[in-house]
């Protein structure tokens, strides 16, 4: 986890506290909870620019991300599926 130090205005501090009164969050917790769902919007705004084969190409990719890469398959296997 980073820490980092941001500079808000008075004004924008005081809207912060407030929401977080409603919110039942701390100051902090509502920051973390609006820069995740920034961050969500953001990707969510760059997955559906991508065209149809890039999505693939990064769905192929997470799903190898979450493969374990000590688990292997046998050469022959691959072969035979490669033959059919």
């Amino acid at each position: 986890m980073m820490k980092k130090i941001i500079d808000i205005d008075d004004v924008t501090l005081t809207k912060l506290k407030v929401i977080s009164a409603f919110e039942d969050l701390s100051v902090k917790a509502l920051m973390e909870k609006a820069v995740r769902y920034f961050v969500e919007q953001k990707e969510r705004e760059k997955f559906n620019m991508l065209s149809d084969d890039e999505k693939e190409d990064l769905g192929l990719l997470l799903l190898m991300q979450n493969l374990d890469p000590s688990d292997t398959v046998p050469e022959e296997e691959i072969m035979k599926i490669l033959k059919e």
